[in-house]
């Protein structure tokens, strides 16, 4: 774990066979009032939660966990992460928190093949993926947290209710998986994922000033060269109608 802006940090997921999503502790340490950008994949969240407390960061002060979406990889220990943070709340897009509140578990697994393979791996039962929503997103919105200012913005198309966090003052980028730091993309034929979609959030992302990219897996990046997510949007634009 490493701090990559004042008041973000970066804690790396964990892959074994299944990868595993990094965490993102955002909020100024002093404020109290901190955040966490995902939670990470069945399992790790003993080591999330040991890597949060080593920050100096008590349990009181997570006060919510944003879901960049609601995949696996990305959410599969939030239940273990609220035995430990049991005063934080969940803030998703309302496409994926009214599936979750429904334990609807479509956008959790993907497809059904996934689905069968991880609960039988995990022992996971079938209302694993019921959860309350706190706060359900619709991008567009500013949040006012932890001392800093974060944009949402709606990107859909790796899957429907994805959202993307941007600091405008640091030019800090945290897209989920819609795009990666190695001109990759998430991809884009799993339940209510849609090509064309990712293609205009895509465009969407292009428009921003990004100096700093902090993907849902593989490395990050400081420094992003000018231009980089137009580049990778015009190499992927012949798969993605």
């Amino acid at each position: 774990m490493s701090q990559v802006y004042k008041g973000v940090q970066f804690i790396p997921g964990q892959d074994d066979f299944i990868p595993d999503s990094h965490v993102y502790v955002i909020g100024d340490p002093a404020s109290g009032d901190i955040s966490l950008v995902d939670a990470g994949l069945t399992g790790k969240g003993a080591y999330k939660a040991a890597s949060i407390t080593k920050l100096g960061i008590g349990p009181e002060d997570v006060k919510r966990v944003i879901m960049t979406h609601t995949h696996l990889d990305h959410i599969g220990c939030l239940a273990e992460l609220q035995k430990t943070f049991p005063g934080a709340e969940l803030w998703v897009h309302e496409l994926e928190a009214d599936l979750l509140e429904k334990g609807d578990d479509r956008a959790v697994y993907g497809m059904d093949m996934f689905k069968g393979m991880c609960q039988m791996q995990f022992s996971l039962a079938p209302d694993a993926f019921r959860f309350k929503v706190d706060r359900k997103l619709e991008g567009g919105e500013t949040l006012e947290i932890g001392n800093m200012v974060w944009e949402v913005i709606h990107i859909p198309g790796h899957s429907m209710g994805g959202i993307a966090l941007y600091e405008p003052v640091g030019k800090v980028l945290i897209p989920g998986d819609v795009v990666y730091a190695d001109y990759a993309i998430g991809r884009f034929d799993l339940f209510g994922a849609n090509p064309a979609q990712l293609k205009d959030s895509l465009d969407r992302l292009s428009k921003l000033d990004v100096d700093i990219l902090l993907p849902g897996h593989n490395q990050i990046v400081k420094g992003v060269p000018a231009g980089y997510i137009r580049k990778t949007t015009k190499m992927w634009e012949p798969y993605l109608v």
